[in-house]
């Protein structure tokens, strides 16, 4: 009787050490349990931070935001998720880094990243079938891995966009790029577009990525673009009289921008312009609002104007959710581009039936198989189904094709009087390839 009494009293206290062992392990039906619609979705975002080069806090930021808003309101579909960062660091060891994080962590999904290393990051979430959602577009992989469902058309329909907006208004270019590989595309894109408008190729000048002295770049700009115009006011290049220099280099702009303007010291004024990412309205802000040097620039785009009533879900989500966090700004192109993938990401997720195991694999297959998703008119209608595929030499996942066309007007990014959206895919079909 006493040995049967020890025995049961053993027993219980066994059972409850492993009921108790399993809770803390994650174990039955709470939240990460493969069976119960209480699982957990873990995914990551990633992006450099403090760098010498460019830096897209904003992305990490709204993708924290974007876990506390969707949190607050229960989840996705009663799933709760979970949102790991992880700094880049501008560097392919960096990517790569985060990359295997996420393996380890066994995210579903890789969500609203930047870098410029696509080879470093896509190799470790292509062995785990890891799909990579709305990255920023910077890296030729983000266009051509099975694995990556682009929200824009990256850097070449902004660059192709560039030439369009320029090859209208300009008698000659100058593209000022950073000298790396994701920056050699840049003339072959830009150029696509200057083609389609019949002018000639732009000046390709090279500048090293983290650069703080662009003086040789400014003058180097600033010959290339005045030598010709007087000339061609002469002629049928009446309409087109003003040379026009377009840099690119992220976070780096302003300070080539600053040296051009200390360049040009007979005061021509050449038409500058630039791309979203690289120029932004907290830029403009920043450098004098109605009197910043970037007055009158011109900016090419993926998306609606900052403001466009569009984003205003997601400045309320912001204002709410960001706790005081300045790098999540609501007009930057990496919080907007988060918050669009991370839209896609919950229509797919809501796709799937309550008490569905959700895995990455299986997020893949539904982006592969299903019907267009919708970002609340902030992209055309995404599809990543093989018919959607485009015929643009080194960039096929380009689904994408749209830019819109802004300037800085009374220190405000506006859209540009007399354009309409257009869709880039034709212009890219009939360039060389670029990667």
């Amino acid at each position: 009787m006493t040995d049967r009494r020890h025995t049961a009293t053993l027993s219980r206290t066994f059972l409850a050490t492993a009921i108790a062992a399993c809770l803390l392990a994650g174990c039955g039906v709470i939240p990460g349990d493969s069976e119960g619609s209480g699982q957990t979705l873990t995914v990551m975002t990633f992006a450099p931070e403090g760098t010498k080069a460019t830096n897209m806090p904003g992305m990490t930021g709204m993708a924290k935001a974007y876990e506390r808003w969707v949190n607050a309101k229960g989840g996705i579909n009663g799933r709760r998720l979970r949102v790991l960062t992880c700094n880049e660091n501008n560097t392919p060891s960096g990517a790569a880094d985060c990359a295997r994080k996420a393996v380890n962590e066994k995210a579903v999904a890789v969500v609203g990243s930047y870098s410029q290393h696509g080879r470093a990051f896509m190799a470790p979430l292509e062995a785990e079938g890891i799909p990579f959602i709305g990255g920023y577009g910077v890296s030729s992989e983000e266009f051509q891995s099975v694995l990556s469902y682009p929200v824009n058309g990256g850097q070449p329909v902004l660059l192709a966009g560039a030439g369009h907006q320029l090859g209208r208004a300009c008698s000659e270019v100058a593209l000022v790029r950073p000298d790396t590989l994701a920056g050699d595309s840049m003339p072959i894109l830009l150029n696509a577009g200057l083609k389609a408008n019949k002018l000639a190729e732009a000046s390709d000048i090279r500048a090293a990525e983290d650069s703080a002295d662009f003086s040789a770049q400014a003058r180097e700009a600033l010959a290339g673009t005045t030598t010709n115009a007087a000339a061609g006011s002469k002629d049928k290049e009446k309409e087109k009289p003003k040379g026009c220099v377009t840099a690119v280099l992220g976070e780096r702009t302003e300070t080539f921008f600053d040296a051009f303007r200390r360049a040009d010291a007979q005061n021509r004024k050449p038409q500058i312009s630039s791309v979203l990412g690289s120029v932004s309205q907290s830029l403009v802000d920043r450098t004098g609002g109605k009197e910043s040097p970037f007055e009158g620039a011109f900016l090419t785009s993926w998306y609606p104007v900052a403001g466009d009533p569009l984003w205003d879900p997601m400045r309320k989500v912001i204002a709410d959710h960001a706790f005081g966090d300045d790098g999540v700004d609501p007009d930057d192109s990496g919080t907007q581009t988060t918050w669009i993938a991370y839209t896609v990401l919950n229509e797919v997720v809501k796709r799937f039936k309550p008490d569905e195991n959700i895995t990455a694999r299986k997020v893949t297959r539904s982006l592969n198989q299903a019907e267009a998703v919708t970002t609340g008119g902030l992209t055309p209608d995404l599809s990543w189904r093989y018919q959607d595929m485009r015929a643009v030499a080194g960039f096929p996942r380009i689904v994408n094709g749209r830019v819109t066309f802004q300037v800085v007007q009374a220190g405000r990014l506006v859209a540009q009087a007399g354009e309409q959206t257009m869709d880039m895919t034709a212009t890219l079909e009939q360039a060389p390839r670029a990667a």
